[in-house]
């Protein structure tokens, strides 16, 4: 059995996967969506400054050890990349693939923030003036991305404040990202091309890019063709799952 491991960008928690869930469970695999420290539906958990970027990662990588689970297929969407990526190369041989979500992706000694240059400045502003925590995003945020305005509402409603110090501290690699088996999903809505980081990390022969047609968050507006873009991403079955994605070269996967 695969067990995929799901873990949300920032503000989300367990609960953003409901709609993907399903598909994978109904291909008979395990299914183990987390919220990070500091998140929680509902309510935030304000931990402040006790919450970091490590301890993210120690959240994911304590999941995998604790269930004792074999053949992970590590999910990372957004921020949740950073420390999905860190984690992947931390688990060891439990590792089958990892899947970027439209995702960050760490890189040694760097940050969210500091990968993400023309917003950095507005985000560290936000933190500071929000008590070390980011603010969730508002509707007008969520437009253009291929949402429903039900899926908008239950998107803004879910999200909690996220501890700001997880975006600002640098992540912790000790091989390169390029080893790792890796799938790559990217959003078109959101921006068409991968990043410069992720570019180059798709010339390895471990990488590989699949697209969607949607936005940022595909696990509201688009949870069936996500699931089996998981499920194909690993070579597992995708019977029943009667949905189309498209791959780098253009060709239906």
């Amino acid at each position: 059995m695969t067990h995929f491991v799901l873990v949300a960008g920032a503000w989300l928690g367990s609960w953003a996967w409901r709609d993907v869930e399903p598909g994978l469970r109904a291909a008979g695999h395990g299914v183990h969506p987390l919220t990070l420290s500091g998140l929680a539906s509902g309510l935030a958990e304000k931990q402040g400054g006790a919450v970091g970027q490590q301890t993210h990662v120690q959240d994911i990588v304590g999941e995998v050890e604790r269930l004792d689970l074999r053949d992970v297929v590590l999910v990372g969407h957004s921020y949740a990349g950073i420390p999905v990526g860190q984690a992947a190369e931390r688990i060891g041989d439990r590792l089958a693939r990892v899947v970027f979500v439209d995702s960050n992706v760490p890189a040694d000694g760097e940050s969210f923030v500091s990968g993400w240059p023309d917003g950095r400045a507005a985000v560290e502003a936000a933190i500071a003036a929000n008590g070390g925590f980011w603010p969730p995003p508002t509707a007008a945020d969520c437009a253009d991305q291929g949402l429903t305005e039900d899926q908008i509402a239950r998107l803004v409603g879910g999200s909690t404040p996220h501890p700001g110090a997880t975006l600002t501290e640098p992540a912790v690699l000790t091989r390169p990202l390029g080893l790792l088996p890796t799938t790559y999903v990217k959003c078109l809505l959101d921006w068409p091309e991968p990043s410069r980081e992720v570019a180059e990390l798709l010339t390895s022969e471990r990488w590989r890019l699949v697209t969607m047609d949607t936005g940022h968050w595909p696990m509201f507006s688009q949870p069936r063709e996500l699931a089996r873009i998981l499920l194909d991403a690993t070579g597992l079955d995708v019977t029943g799952l009667d949905v189309t994605a498209t791959d780098v070269t253009g060709s239906e996967a």
